[in-house]
């Protein structure tokens, strides 16, 4: 034996499970369930946003049947705090949670350029790669230094680039650049960072240019020194040659040297082969030739 029995729906119950699927920089995917399994009408839901920050309220209104609600919250600010409570439209019992979503990006390529008593810090326009961002909010810059463990706060500017003077020698420091934050600093994009020890421990940055020129200077005197044994070893080797071959032809020279004639006498490849048969035979010599035994 079995018997059926169905339950009254509670409509006071609050939305189960509530919970943020995915955040981004301006909107926001929430899910929840609803209040009991299986509705058989349609079900209207409150969706209340509370920012944090700026102290404002939003409520939206969500009808639907299905037990799993999904809901898109739109038009949020980078870097915002908000408070989400989904109830049913009577005003049951709420589910709530909290969603920070996702501050601006950090400027791209900060990097600086050293003057002579102070130094440049420039990076990209974030304008370039976030389309929420207006180049009118700007950018503030932080200092940290690390000898005196000491933060700073130097200024914010609209351009994309900023001067730092006053710097101590042999101290280092970090230098964090990044959308104005706005609403007390609660509302901040992500720092980029850059760490500067050109000042080195101790020395003041022309000393530093100058053992950086003397590093240099020991990498290259070696390699000039180098190609100076090769062109003294190379003109050596084209030198002996010349000698080898000057000597060859000298004693080539000599060896068909007549001193009846007093010159050198050399024959064409021609008359190799005829030699034998054209040349006259020798008879004998003359009293006013001496004859030279070797």
């Amino acid at each position: 034996d079995y018997i059926v029995v169905k339950m009254i729906p509670d409509n006071r119950l609050p939305p189960r499970h509530l919970h943020s699927v995915h955040t981004g920089k301006t909107f926001a995917v929430i899910k929840w369930e609803s209040p009991y399994d299986s509705p058989d009408q349609d079900m209207l839901y409150a969706v209340a946003v509370k920012d944090l920050i700026r102290k404002t309220d939003k409520i939206y209104k969500v009808k639907t049947r299905n037990s799993t609600v999904e809901y898109t919250i739109k038009k949020l600010e980078p870097g915002g705090k908000y408070h989400v409570i989904v109830q049913l439209g009577n005003m049951s019992k709420e589910s709530s949670m909290k969603i920070n979503t996702v501050p601006l990006s950090a400027p791209d390529a900060l990097k600086i350029i050293t003057e002579n008593d102070h130094i440049l810090l420039f990076w990209k326009s974030l304008a370039l790669k976030e389309s929420n961002f207006n180049e009118s909010r700007g950018y503030e810059i932080h200092m940290f230094d690390s000898l005196m463990n000491i933060t700073a706060y130097l200024g914010n500017t609209t351009e994309n680039f900023f001067k730092v003077s006053n710097l101590k020698i042999g101290h280092n420091y970090s230098f964090t650049v990044q959308a104005r934050c706005l609403y007390s600093g609660q509302m901040c994009g992500e720092p980029a960072t850059l760490l500067y020890d050109e000042l080195g421990t101790g020395e003041d940055s022309s000393a530093t240019k100058t053992g950086r020129a003397t590093d240099v200077a020991a990498v290259v005197v070696p390699v000039l020194f180098l190609l100076l044994v090769t062109l003294g070893i190379g003109f050596v080797v084209l030198y002996m040659r010349h000698r080898r071959l000057q000597n060859s032809f000298t004693a080539f020279a000599n060896s068909h040297y007549s001193s009846r004639l007093g010159s050198a006498i050399f024959s064409s490849g021609d008359d190799l082969g005829d030699e034998d048969d054209e040349a006259p035979m020798i008879t004998g010599f003359s009293d006013d030739v001496p004859m030279v035994i070797a």
